[in-house]
């Protein structure tokens, strides 16, 4: 059945569950970058809704810097990293007007973002 991230994910979806997310890539992407859209099939196929979005679309947006989950419209995790870009600690907000905010934000990158299939094409095409 898979790691405990994997069955998760699957039986969240399963209970009518929508999971997530977009990624703000460079141009031309970082080789962590290229490591994670390698793991987006896998994702994708467990129910994850993963997109991307060009950072200079993102900074258009003025979506920020912030790295966030949002879980269940009430509780935004927010990923705080040093400077070597290491996971230092996670703040959870759940002050409704910040929660807003974040919405927002989420809402705007959805918006824009490019479906992962057709941003991997994108990206072919571009090496081509």
């Amino acid at each position: 059945m898979g790691s405990w991230y994997c069955r998760t994910i699957r039986t969240q979806v399963a209970d009518g569950k929508s999971v997530g997310r977009v990624r703000i890539v460079d141009h031309p992407p970082t080789t962590g970058q290229r490591y994670l859209m390698t793991n987006t099939r896998r994702n994708a196929e467990l129910g994850e809704d993963i997109r991307n979005l060009w950072r200079q679309d993102a900074e258009q947006l003025q979506l920020g810097t912030e790295d966030f989950w949002i879980f269940d419209s009430r509780l935004v995790a927010l990923l705080n990293f040093d400077d070597a870009d290491n996971l230092t600690d996670v703040e959870l907000i759940t002050e409704p007007a910040e929660v807003v905010r974040y919405s927002v934000l989420r809402d705007a990158a959805l918006h824009r973002a490019i479906p992962h299939e057709r941003f991997a094409a994108l990206l072919s095409a571009k090496k081509e």
